[in-house]
């Protein structure tokens, strides 16, 4: 068999075993891609209070969390925020704020080291989902994390800052709301400490 012959055969006997030259059809243009996986957890067991959560005083002054349920990253129900029981910090943040950016690994790290005794929590406002998720995956965030794109929680606070981290107590009540800019482990841990009775492991 000549060159050309074996040339034009190529095609045919390639179609007949199943091979194409073509391009997967999940990649074809004006096709969705699948999306990736959420890199935050589950908001499922925001519900559920710490196993060893530190109760403070009921006289403890500071105002509840609003009235709201904001949507999860990962879908399932909206979470209502006078349902998740404290302690728990909750971090306000968006992909385009650097100094949010530059702390959301300390948070993570707060995460890990206080499993069972705090609720570490995102809301991520005024963002994309893919630029959120983009930051998940690239910091290894892991918290649950809420999405609030209208800003129904910055305005029912009446802040408009970023990065904006509010201290929860055990009976839900705001303890301190943080807008110094970005927080790192040292200060974190201070706070926490301070507003809510957590030691966080060095």
């Amino acid at each position: 068999m000549n060159r050309r012959a074996a040339t034009l055969l190529l095609p045919l006997l390639l179609a007949v075993a199943g091979c194409t030259a073509t391009a997967p059809e999940a990649a074809a243009p004006g096709r969705p891609t699948p999306s990736r996986p959420s890199p935050f957890a589950d908001c499922a067991t925001l519900t559920t209070a710490p196993t060893a959560a530190t109760a403070t005083p009921a006289s403890a002054p500071g105002d509840p969390l609003p009235e709201l349920s904001l949507s999860c990253f990962t879908g399932g129900a909206p979470v209502a925020l006078r349902e998740i029981p404290g302690p728990a910090v909750v971090n306000i943040w968006a992909s385009w704020c650097g100094p949010c950016r530059k702390e959301l690994p300390a948070f993570q790290r707060l995460s890990q080291s206080t499993t069972g005794r705090l609720q570490v929590i995102g809301v991520n406002s005024r963002d994309s989902r893919a630029a959120a998720q983009s930051i998940g995956e690239d910091f290894g965030v892991r918290f649950p994390m809420l999405v609030d794109q209208g800003e129904a929680l910055q305005r029912a606070l009446n802040r408009n800052a970023f990065p904006l981290t509010l201290f929860v107590d055990g009976q839900g009540r705001i303890r301190h709301t943080d807008t110094s800019g970005a927080l790192d482990d040292a200060r974190l841990a201070a706070l926490v400490r301070e507003h809510l009775g957590v030691a966080v492991p060095a």
